[in-house]
C-alpha cells in the first residue's frame, strides 16, 4: 500500500528557475543516483481559512541545511532563499493541499566515490497528496509487523540526517511487509529495542501515559514527533522517553506513528496481536483531532507550527 491521491504539478524549482515538471532530469551517472547522495524534506501543506498553511517550515529547513552539513553539501542558497521558494512554489503550482519536496544533491561530475567531484543541484517540488496509509488508517488503525530488517547503527549512518541513501533500509522493510501482508513496519534498533517505523517515528500509549523510545542514533528526529509531544503537553497528558523492548509493543493500550506523511496514524495489531481493542484508542484519537486541528487552522497556533501562503 503506498501513496495515496499523488497528483503532478505543472513546475518544479531547479537552481534559482522554475522548469517544466518533465523537464526536472539529471543525469544517469550522476553520484546521487549511483551512491544514493542526496539530503531532503518532506513537508506538509493544509487548505486553511487562510489560505494554504505549511507545516513547521523553518524546522524542515533547517533540518534540510543539518542534513546537507553532515554530508558535506551545504547549496549556494541559505535557508531562507529555500523557504521562500517552498511558499512560492505552492503559488506558482496552485496547489491548496499538498507535499513539498526540497532536495540537494550531488549530480554529474564522476563515477567514483568521492562526492566532491561532483557539482551541487537543489530542487524544490510540491504536488498534491492524500493521505499516506489511506484515510480509513487514520480512523480505524494499521496492521503492522515487527521487520526483521534493523534500522543503522550510530555511528555507522548519519540517523540525524534526512539523506536519500538511508532509505533503501525503509523500503526493504516496507516492501517485505507488504508482500506479507501487513501496511508498514516496525524496525528495531541494533540493540534490540525498538527504534521507528520504516519511515516515520512511534509513540506507545500505557496507563494514560504516552512512551516514545529514546532518540539513541538509530532513528531520525522527527518533526511532526516533536509537535506531538508540544500538543500531547498542551492536552495534559505525561510524555517519557526511554527505552522500549520489542515485547512491550503487544502489551500496551495503544500504538501510533508520527510523521509529515503519516500524520497522526493509530496501529490497530503487531504481528497479528490486537493492540488494546484494536482499532484507533481514545488517547491516540485526541491528539489526532488536536493535531489536525492545528494544521488546519482550526484551533488556536501557540507553538507558531503554521506558515501561511498569502495568496
Amino acid at each position: 500500500m503506498g501513496a495515496v491521491g499523488f497528483q503532478e504539478a505543472d513546475y518544479i524549482w531547479k537552481d534559482g528557475k522554475y522548469v517544466g515538471w518533465h523537464d526536472a532530469n539529471i543525469h544517469l551517472l550522476s553520484t546521487a543516483v549511483q551512491f544514493g547522495t542526496s539530503v531532503f524534506e518532506g513537508i506538509r501543506a493544509y487548505e486553511t481559512a487562510k489560505g494554504p498553511a505549511i507545516f513547521r517550515l523553518d524546522a524542515h529547513i533547517d533540518r534540510l541545511m543539518d542534513s546537507a552539513k553532515i554530508y558535506r553539501m551545504l547549496p549556494e542558497y541559505s535557508a531562507e532563499q529555500l523557504r521562500d521558494v517552498c511558499v512560492d512554489i505552492i503559488r506558482k503550482n496552485a496547489l491548496r493541499n499538498c507535499y513539498i519536496r526540497p532536495m540537494i544533491l550531488r549530480g554529474y561530475g564522476t563515477p567514483g566515490l568521492n562526492p566532491t567531484l561532483s557539482p551541487l543541484e537543489t530542487y524544490v517540488a510540491a504536488w498534491g497528496w492524500g493521505t499516506y496509509l489511506g484515510e480509513e488508517a487514520l480512523t480505524k488503525g494499521v496492521d503492522v509487523c515487527v521487520s526483521s530488517w534493523q534500522r543503522m547503527a550510530p555511528n555507522t549512518f548519519p540517523a540525524r540526517a534526512k539523506a536519500g541513501g538511508h532509505y533503501v533500509n525503509a523500503q526493504l522493510m516496507k516492501m517485505e511487509a507488504v508482500q506479507n501482508g501487513y501496511v508498514d513496519a516496525i524496525a528495531l534498533g541494533t540493540g534490540g529495542l525498538v527504534s521507528e517505523g520504516s519511515g516515520m517515528n512511534i509513540f506507545l500509549v500505557d496507563e494514560g501515559k504516552i512512551i516514545s523510545p529514546v532518540l539513541d542514533g538509530t532513528s531520525l528526529v522527527g518533526l511532526t514527533r516533536g509537535a506531538v509531544i508540544k500538543l500531547a503537553e498542551d492536552l495534559g497528558y505525561e510524555v517519557v522517553e526511554r527505552p522500549v523492548p520489542r515485547e512491550e509493543l503487544y502489551t500496551v493500550d495503544e500504538i501510533f506513528f508520527t510523521g509529515t506523511a503519516a500524520e497522526v496514524t493509530p496501529v490497530a495489531s503487531v504481528d497479528r496481536i490486537e493492540i488494546g481493542s484494536g482499532k484507533a484508542g481514545p488517547i491516540t484519537l485526541d491528539i489526532q483531532r488536536r493535531f489536525l486541528d492545528t494544521v488546519r487552522g482550526e484551533t488556536d497556533d501557540p507553538h507558531g507550527f503554521l506558515t501561511v501562503v498569502e495568496e
